[in-house]
């Protein structure tokens, strides 16, 4: 009887092994829209040109895609009741250290931010001018935007003329597990792989991680961009990343957003996917080429399409979507994430600074 007992017990915690390690079927759910009205100012500058978003001791901070004033915003922002009740900006810091020259010699096109929460410094990425011969960039301020380092770039994007402008660097996020961070290309390198399409392309980007401890890239995987879906009605049809948030140890939410002109307002086509390195994912930092070099990329699967719930947005609009961070867990244990548009300051027309907050759920 003790042996059967024995037995009973080791195939239990066998299937409770198994029932732990079986993935979650993760969903998000549409919960509300924020619109913060044009042409506010804080501190002489305009609101706008929000590219990206991250929360850390309390506060949400963005970047602004402003390449004559490149700056970063802190603000508290109210969400009670599943709804953004109110937007308050709190500081603004712009980039301009006189006791170095990085930010002189280099050009500043923000795209991302992320913040370290113990020692509460700025980490950007810039996506820099191909047209002008000047690289992306992975770089780190204290608090008030005064430089403190540059991160060396992989072997794969020292060669600016193997990138296409405005496809560089766009995306990062802090690991999970706190011990380093992730950077994504929004395009695909010339030796990847081609644009994505209105067929089926080879089209992957890199995902890159950097380890604090180091200080350095040490990983890299490729991620496959998916073809427009859209007819075109104009010559500018482009898909790609531009926004990541690593929610557990090498799983991601990986935000591809399409744009074509000719749709005025309605050019926009956002997807969400949850990504993840498995066992069978290369690492393809050494790799030079990805074409023709067997490369396998990251698992993906599509958990949310803005088209679903254009219908609750304003006039229908579903805007640049260019961050993604963490929004507080509500009252039934659910996380939350919040996603921010970048409006060109409304240079290439109607466009809005966009909130949507969406619910993490588990089917």
């Amino acid at each position: 009887m003790i042996y059967l007992k024995k037995i009973f017990i080791f195939f239990v915690s066998i299937a409770s092994l198994l029932a732990c390690k079986k993935e979650k079927n993760i969903s998000l759910k549409y919960l509300d829209e924020y619109i913060l009205k044009d042409s506010i100012f804080f501190k002489g500058t305009l609101i706008g040109g929000l590219s990206g978003i991250d929360f850390a001791n309390d506060s949400y901070f963005f970047v602004v895609d402003d390449g004559e004033k490149p700056r970063f915003l802190r603000a508290k922002i109210n969400i009670d009741n599943k709804q953004i009740t109110n937007i308050e900006f709190k500081d603004l810091h712009q980039l301009n250290d006189t006791t170095n020259n990085f930010y002189k010699t280099n050009y500043l096109d923000l795209e991302s931010i992320f913040v370290d929460k113990q020692t509460k410094e700025i980490n950007f990425v810039s996506e820099g001018s191909i047209n002008y011969n000047k690289p992306p960039l992975v770089f780190k301020t204290d608090s008030l935007g005064k430089f403190i380092k540059q991160y060396s770039l992989p072997k794969a994007f020292l060669d600016t003329k193997n990138m296409k402008h405005n496809a560089t660097l766009e995306a990062s996020s802090k690991s999970a597990d706190g011990k380093g961070f992730w950077v994504a290309m929004e395009g695909v390198l010339k030796s990847d792989g081609e644009e994505p399409s209105f067929t089926e392309t080879y089209s992957p980007i890199r995902i890159t991680y950097y380890d604090k401890q180091q200080e350095n890239a040490t990983k890299q995987f490729a991620y496959q961009l998916e073809k427009i879906t859209k007819p075109a009605k104009g010559n500018i049809n482009l898909n790609g990343v531009t926004a990541i948030l690593e929610y557990e140890n090498n799983k991601f939410f990986v935000v591809e957003r399409t744009y074509q002109n000719g749709y005025g307002a309605y050019g926009n086509i956002i997807r969400v996917f949850k990504a993840e390195v498995t066992e069978e994912t290369t690492n393809c930092i050494t790799i030079d080429a990805l074409k023709n070099s067997n490369v396998i990329p990251l698992k993906k699967t599509l958990v949310f399409n803005f088209e679903t719930i254009k219908n609750k947005l304003t006039d229908g609009i579903i805007d640049n979507i260019e961050g993604i961070t963490f929004g507080p867990t509500l009252k039934n244990g659910h996380k939350t994430l919040l996603f921010v548009s970048d409006d060109n300051f409304q240079k290439y027309g109607k466009q809005l600074n966009q909130f949507i907050l969406l619910e993490i759920t588990d089917k």
